[in-house]
C-alpha cells in the first residue's frame, strides 16, 4: 500500500537540487511503534519522527535505513517491506521523498545516540504527538490500523 501526498502538479516537475530521498523505519514491539524527537538544535525542533535519513548516492533505501539505525539507534535492523511511499513539500521550499519500511526484527539494544527522545507509543496513540509535517497522513493512517 502507498500513501502519496502529492498532487499531480507536483508529480510532472522534476526533482530539484532541494529534493531529499529519505528512508524511514517503522520499527514494531507488538502494538506499539518506535519514535523520536527532534533536539531543540535541530531544523524543525522538538517534533516527532521515525528514525532513519537520507539515502546517499548508490544507496538503495533499504542500505541507507540500515546504515542510519546503526548510526542513530547502535541497532542492526532487519528491513522488511516497505509499506507507505510520501512526497512532501515543505513550505520554506525544500521537498522530501519518503519511503517508510516496517522493521519488526533487530540485534542489540536501542541505544539514543542523536535525538532528544526515543520511546515506544501504541499505534492509536500516535496522533497525539507533534510529527513532522511529512509524516502526518502516515500517522493517521497507522492509528487507525490502515497500514499495519
Amino acid at each position: 500500500m502507498s500513501v502519496d501526498s502529492t498532487d499531480s502538479s507536483t508529480q510532472a516537475r522534476p526533482a530539484g537540487p532541494a529534493l531529499r530521498f529519505v528512508a524511514a523505519a517503522l520499527i514494531l514491539r507488538g502494538h506499539e511503534i518506535l519514535i523520536c524527537q527532534l533536539r531543540p538544535d535541530q531544523p524543525m525542533a522538538l517534533q516527532w519522527e521515525f528514525p532513519g535519513g537520507k539515502i546517499e548516492p548508490g544507496e538503495s533505501a533499504e542500505d541507507a535505513l540500515v546504515r542510519e539505525l546503526r548510526e542513530e539507534l547502535a541497532i542492526e535492523a532487519i528491513i522488511g517491506h516497505r509499506v507507505a511511499h510520501v512526497r512532501h513539500n515543505y513550505r520554506h521550499g525544500g521537498a522530501v521523498d519518503l519511503q517508510f519500511f516496517v522493521v519488526r526484527e533487530f540485534k542489540g539494544e536501542i541505544e539514543n545516540r542523536i535525538f532528544r527522545d526515543v520511546r515506544w507509543v501504541r499505534l492509536e496513540d500516535l496522533p497525539s504527538y507533534e510529527f513532522l509535517a511529512a509524516d502526518r497522513g502516515l500517522i493517521k493512517d497507522l492509528a487507525t490500523g490502515k497500514l499495519l
